[in-house]
């Protein structure tokens, strides 16, 4: 499965990255290097580096369990394209998800973020798109349907977003889940049909 490998090439860079600051630095996402500097590597680079062990385990865990499920859904959507399908889906959330950084942050050579959160989002709310009533659980012990999981996650970022009061890319996170639920769309139309008569009637 393409989620073992991205799992562990991450796990390796991050690993390498811990005990090298020159190389955390050279992959890091810094919008002002990629505009100024054309180093466009980093709209990618940044997501196989994390700033802690926790922080890559919290985005490793969550990629193992949603990653597997979309991998499996893509497979029956869109057969033999699926692995492709499912690389398109973690790099888009990748670019996805530092757009807005990119443009307001473009002359800030003092802006760095790193880490998969909003490629992990995208493929979150893939998940979530095409099984919207399986049960996610908050704290890993409260179980709350994943559209509804969803809305809150949206609402959360968009929130704390603004706020700005901590050193966490919300906006990367928001749009990166943004992504992922509009992607099956793009590439199978008919599945957005097949949401909608998931919801309830009320």
């Amino acid at each position: 499965m393409i989620t073992y490998f991205i799992i562990g090439i991450t796990a390796v860079v991050s690993f390498l990255a811990f005990q090298n600051v020159s190389l955390m630095e050279k992959l890091q996402f810094n919008a002002a290097q990629v505009v100024h500097r054309k180093q466009y590597y980093r709209l990618i680079s940044h997501a196989f580096v994390h700033v802690s062990w926790t922080h890559l385990i919290v985005n490793m865990l969550v990629l193992y369990f949603f990653g597997r499920n979309v991998e499996t859904y893509f497979g029956y959507f869109f057969g033999n394209k699926a692995v492709f399908y499912f690389i398109l889906l973690y790099l888009g959330g990748m670019l996805a998800s530092n757009i807005w950084s990119l443009i307001k942050h473009q002359n800030d050579y003092y802006y760095n973020a790193v880490g998969a959160s909003g490629a992990v989002s995208a493929v979150l709310f893939t998940f979530i798109f095409l099984d919207p009533w399986e049960m996610l659980y908050l704290f890993a012990i409260i179980p709350i349907p994943g559209i509804v999981f969803g809305v809150g996650y949206l609402i959360y970022s968009y929130q704390m977003g603004k706020r700005k009061t901590d050193n966490v890319a919300h906006d990367a996170h928001f749009l990166g889940a943004v992504f992922g639920f509009v992607f099956p769309i793009i590439l199978k139309p008919d599945l957005f049909s097949r949401f909608i008569e998931l919801l309830p009637n009320f």
